[in-house]
């Protein structure tokens, strides 16, 4: 069996998977950077088999990191209660029964004229600025930052805190001070946030909790940083890498424009910009596919691997937005499968198309920085421009 030292993270091409997960057996054994013995797995069915399963856990006290990372081994880091993210059941489905309802496919539908007019103002401020332009802060991070912060009832006015807190808690290469620092910062922010629902709840998500009474102000303040920062990164990072993708790839543009519910998929599996984990640890032994892993060992899934899986896609690394890529795992599978899913592809659905409609003629302005040190793959800066009309 193939045996590899911590997880491949090195890119030569940025829209492909790391090299080193090229051509690896569907499960292998892997030795993580604290020297534990444990598995990676890069394969599609395996992958939802260690999701699916019960004896595999969540817990992010009992995970061990698959890429070298400080705050990982720092020890004065305490998990607080509410990170529903990184449980199991029963706290796990407490929490996640309490915000399943406000996350529904009809409620997320009903958001999609007003983040459709989000979209059109922020286009509607870069074609007023002219070209050229950073397409992250003037389109990708700001349309999910503010449909989160109006949906959890957070002052969008407090964007760059917590945009800055939470880009600095994803560096997977920042010291554990600083990233402690930061989680510090954005708690604090959340506290005001929830202390004053508690004292008058409002009509949305956060409001609607505080008001249910079923959760400590500490799991309240916890749940609102999972959300905020789930909320605004991966979709701002989407957006971006995806049009990146899109104008290296512009014979896949109009398949965008005709077909965006069907594209997004295709993007969401051929961009994996969860790109460090899913990672779960054996409650006790248990056999996937073969494979023996034993009690307390950790087990990172690929995501960029698994969804390039030829088992399940045809031509896995070629980018086709008309095709079915329905089964991938960019969202996860099992108990965890990502909560906000439905309103990501609503926002990316919307965000593509509105700025590949309002300019035809959109193109790369310069050089791209990605973001291979972050625990979110994708773009740090985008230069693009377009013709004046």
């Amino acid at each position: 069996m193939t045996h590899i030292n911590g997880l491949p993270t090195e890119r030569r091409c940025p829209l492909d998977p790391a090299d080193g997960l090229k051509g690896l057996e569907p499960v292998v054994r892997m030795t993580y950077p604290d020297g534990h013995e444990g598995w990676l797995v890069t394969g599609r069915h395996e992958a939802r088999e260690v999701l699916a399963s019960p004896a595999m856990s969540n817990r992010i006290d009992l995970a061990r990191s698959p890429v070298p990372r400080a705050i990982a081994a720092d020890a004065d880091f305490r998990i607080p209660p509410g990170m529903f993210n990184r449980m199991d059941p029963p706290g796990h489905t407490r929490v996640r029964r309490l915000l399943i309802s406000e996350f529904t496919v009809h409620r997320m539908n009903q958001l999609a004229p007003h983040i459709s007019e989000i979209a059109e103002r922020h286009l509607d401020e870069m074609e007023r600025m002219g070209p050229p332009a950073d397409l992250v802060p003037a389109f990708a991070l700001p349309i999910p930052s503010l449909v989160i912060c109006e949906l959890l009832g957070i002052p969008y006015d407090r964007r760059e805190t917590f945009q800055q807190s939470a880009a600095t808690m994803l560096r997977i290469d920042v010291a554990a001070d600083v990233a402690i620092k930061a989680w510090n910062e954005l708690r604090a922010l959340l506290t005001e946030v929830v202390n004053a629902k508690l004292a008058q709840p409002t009509d949305d998500l956060l409001g609607r909790l505080c008001a249910k009474d079923e959760l400590t102000r500490e799991e309240l303040v916890t749940i609102a940083t999972v959300l905020l920062i789930a909320g605004h990164e991966t979709t701002a990072n989407m957006l971006a890498l995806g049009t990146y993708a899109l104008l290296r790839h512009p014979d896949q543009r109009q398949a965008m424009l005709d077909d965006p519910a069907r594209a997004v998929e295709e993007m969401l599996r051929y961009l994996s910009i969860i790109h460090i984990g899913p990672v779960r640890t054996a409650l006790r032994d248990v056999d996937i596919e073969g494979n023996h892993i034993a009690a307390g060992e950790s087990v990172t899934i690929s995501v960029p691997a698994v969804n390039r899986d030829e088992a399940k896609f045809a031509h896995p690394d070629a980018l086709d937005l008309t095709r079915d890529a329905h089964g991938h795992l960019a969202f996860g599978h099992g108990i965890h499968q990502c909560l906000g899913q439905q309103l990501a592809r609503i926002e990316m659905r919307v965000g593509y198309s509105a700025l590949l409609r309002r300019f035809p003629s959109l193109r790369l302005a310069g050089d791209v920085r990605f973001r291979s040190e972050m625990a979110i793959y994708g773009v740090y800066t985008l230069p693009v421009t377009w013709d004046n009309a």
